[in-house]
């Protein structure tokens, strides 16, 4: 009864005119972002965030609008995949494999309308999930100490191996990088300078918005002027869609209902283990309806419910990873891992006191994301033909308005043409990064949380006049290292059994190609 409460109180502060403009505006841009083929959620709030910071939003409105944006991505996502065959982002992928087909059947509108249904299921039931299930996890808050903390910081640090890279080597390179930059500036407590290399524009650090907007963005716009654009110029003839809005017949949703139901309780389960994210949880709604369907699917011909069950879940999952992000302060995929670091640029601290420090953020961000969703099923139901003419954006003109956001975003907050120059570095390791496949999220979380992990690391240690075992004493510390080791070990398990798994698929495979 307490949850309901909470909630409708949070109705009260997103029943406003600006959050809900905000709202709507964050869907709109969203889906926008999504339909682009290559940007997806992570960049597409990476490329808002310094517009965000210089419009004087407080913390609720900030959220509101970026985490709109960010359910706004996994809806757009689907236009591109199904009339291009392109992905709009990684969750996405599966979307693909029926969506397509059922395009070229002449059921574009139907896919379309399926796709959009799938996925406001998944996101409003997956936000029941958030409601019931995070205010659970601050019940702990009382047992959270700084060995806790540190620890927790731990298991944040252990997942992202799973959350950006199959390579848990890179993932851990990475994360080394993430902290060693967090480390630069005048030391808090002692007052030592740390390699500032005497530059005094260093004494505060690096600004965390700087680091996100290079490294996400502006190598974003350097690898397509690598490449220009070729990898996804002439990728499929795209699919031409039929004016009227879409549509979708009875017969077909009826077919797919239970669909729905399976992928959401599959995709919201994904998107709560931190590394999963809604990538894992759109493949394994497919894989798993796949499966149970048997040979009473024609999955992989345009089946309908090969677009339900991806789209069910990868929205699911991407209400899922909210609930560690918000609850305990662990990032359950990218864009979660960004939108940590807006909080933490805002003076909020999730985790397990956020739901009582600042119940009036995150039950008003809650709330919006109930409207929000209504809004996106709303839009996209009868404008889906609007945002698809989106995709004939020339890209030579879309990356331009990208590094011109970029370069006046930050420029406007910091008024510093240093950072500029700190940005456009971190835009070119970012590229090169890239290139050598070593995954980004490790760096900016490693710069997000390494001074908070530092802080309750000394703390820790000062009470116990420097003996370690204070580190592992308390059983709730214990158990998180416990599932730090777990989680930084599970990607490398999995990437064997894969490893295992194509060796053993490929020869098959090859005889029946020859």
């Amino acid at each position: 009864m307490e949850t309901l409460n909470n909630l409708l109180s949070g109705f009260g502060v997103a029943m406003t005119w600006v959050n809900l403009a905000l709202s709507l505006v964050g869907s709109v841009l969203g889906t926008i972002i999504g339909a682009l083929p290559g940007l997806g959620p992570a960049n597409g709030i990476a490329i808002l965030i310094p517009i965000v910071f210089a419009m004087g939003l407080d913390p609720t409105q900030a959220l509101i609008l970026l985490v709109s944006v960010y359910y706004g991505c996994m809806y757009g996502g689907r236009i591109s995949s199904i009339l291009l065959n392109i992905p709009g982002d990684e969750p996405a992928l599966m979307t693909t494999l029926d969506g397509y087909p059922m395009a070229r059947k002449g059921q574009v509108s139907e896919a379309l309308a399926l796709s959009g249904v799938a996925s406001f299921v998944g996101s409003f039931f997956a936000l029941w999930g958030l409601v019931f299930l995070a205010p659970q996890l601050i019940k702990v808050a009382l047992l959270f100490g700084p060995a806790e903390y540190f620890a927790m910081f731990t298991l944040a640090f252990a997942t992202l191996g799973g959350v950006a890279s199959a390579n848990v080597a890179k993932a851990g390179l990475a994360t080394g990088i993430g902290l060693a930059i967090a480390l630069i500036g005048v030391d808090s407590q002692t007052g030592v300078p740390r390699f500032t290399f005497g530059l005094m524009h260093l004494n505060d650090g690096i600004d965390f918005l700087i680091a996100i907007v290079g490294f996400f963005a502006l190598s974003e716009v350097l690898v397509f002027i690598e490449t220009h654009g070729t990898e996804q110029a002439h990728a499929s003839k795209p699919v031409i869609f039929e004016k009227g809005g879409s549509r979708l017949p009875w017969s077909m949703l009826k077919l797919t209902i239970p669909t729905m139901g399976r992928g959401t309780v599959l995709g919201f389960l994904a998107g709560i283990l931190p590394g999963a994210g809604a990538s894992f949880g759109a493949f394994i709604a497919y894989v798993a309806e796949k499966k149970w369907l048997g040979k009473r699917g024609n999955f992989g011909q345009g089946d309908p419910r090969g677009v339900a069950a991806p789209e069910s879940g990868n929205n699911a999952a991407a209400g899922g990873t909210l609930v560690p992000m918000l609850a305990l302060g662990v990032p359950g995929s990218a864009t979660t891992a960004v939108l940590l670091g807006v909080l933490m640029s805002l003076d909020i601290t999730p985790g397990p006191l956020l739901f009582t420090k600042n119940p009036d953020v995150v039950w008003g961000l809650i709330a919006a994301l109930f409207i929000g969703n209504i809004m996106l099923l709303v839009m996209n139901l009868p404008m889906v033909g609007l945002f698809a003419r989106v995709l004939n954006i020339p890209v030579k003109y879309l990356m331009p308005g990208v590094v011109l956001i970029s370069f006046v975003g930050v420029y406007g907050i910091s008024g510093s043409i240093f950072d500029l120059y700190v940005m456009l570095g971190f835009g070119v390791v970012g590229w090169l990064f890239r290139k050598a496949d070593i995954p980004l999220v490790p760096v900016v979380m490693g710069l997000v949380l390494g001074e908070q992990m530092e802080k309750n690391l000394r703390r820790a240690l000062t009470i116990s006049d420097g003996n370690l075992n204070i580190l592992w004493d308390s059983p709730l510390a214990m158990g998180l290292l416990v599932l730090a080791v777990i989680a930084f070990v599970a990607p490398l398990v999995w990437a064997w059994f894969s490893k295992g798994k194509r060796l053993i698929d490929l020869p098959a495979h090859d005889e029946a190609t020859q």
